[in-house]
């Protein structure tokens, strides 16, 4: 990527590609006060920014008259995430709600609606805070590992947290770790007994 990075004036005479670097990551307004950078912003084409990486080239600033603060065209590289419509991800149950269960993959939370756990009817237990699969006695809880499909993407670069990613389970080899093994030593048995 290439952008024109504003060094205020109180950070002359620091290293340049630290600042460059500092200002990419974290960012600074006009008055050089911290105001938040790339990292952790959603860019509309790229997806999430999850961190800059290297400083490529910064080429001369130059100052602008009114501003005292130097402008630097910097070309640098970044780590980006995007999800994908039908993508499979894994990662962590985060929150337990009577409706389904909220779900950390690199910077975002998907939502596995209760319809998208499994094939089980599945009974919200508020005690434990879990959700309880009613004939297989499966349980998900905060802290589980899971592996997840994406059916549904609407991201919003303006408003991050009203973006909405929705995740199914019920698919082979989707679900909690733990019964994604269950159902491959099962194979593996059904396929033992019919040798």
């Amino acid at each position: 990527m290439k952008e024109l990075v504003r060094v205020p004036p109180e950070r002359f005479g620091t290293k340049l590609e630290e600042t460059i670097m500092d200002i990419l990551k974290r960012g600074y307004d006009y008055r050089g006060r911290q105001e938040g950078g790339y990292e952790g912003r959603l860019h509309p084409e790229l997806g999430m920014i999850l961190a800059v990486t290297k400083i490529l080239d910064i080429e001369d600033g130059r100052v602008i008259p009114g501003d005292g603060a130097a402008y630097h065209p910097t070309t640098f590289e970044m780590l980006v995430f995007k999800p994908e419509l039908h993508e499979i991800v894994d990662g962590e149950v985060v929150e337990i709600v009577d409706f389904g269960a909220f779900v950390r993959f690199a910077s975002f939370d998907g939502l596995v609606h209760v319809s998208q756990l499994t094939d089980d009817f599945i009974v919200y237990d508020k005690k434990r805070g879990a959700l309880v699969g009613k004939e297989t006695r499966r349980a998900l809880e905060v802290g589980d590992r899971v592996r997840a499909r994406i059916v549904a993407v609407s991201l919003n670069p303006e408003k991050t947290k009203e973006s909405k990613i929705n995740l199914t389970m019920r698919q082979p080899t989707l679900g909690k770790f733990e019964w994604i093994m269950e159902e491959k030593q099962k194979a593996k048995k059904k396929e033992k007994k019919e040798k």
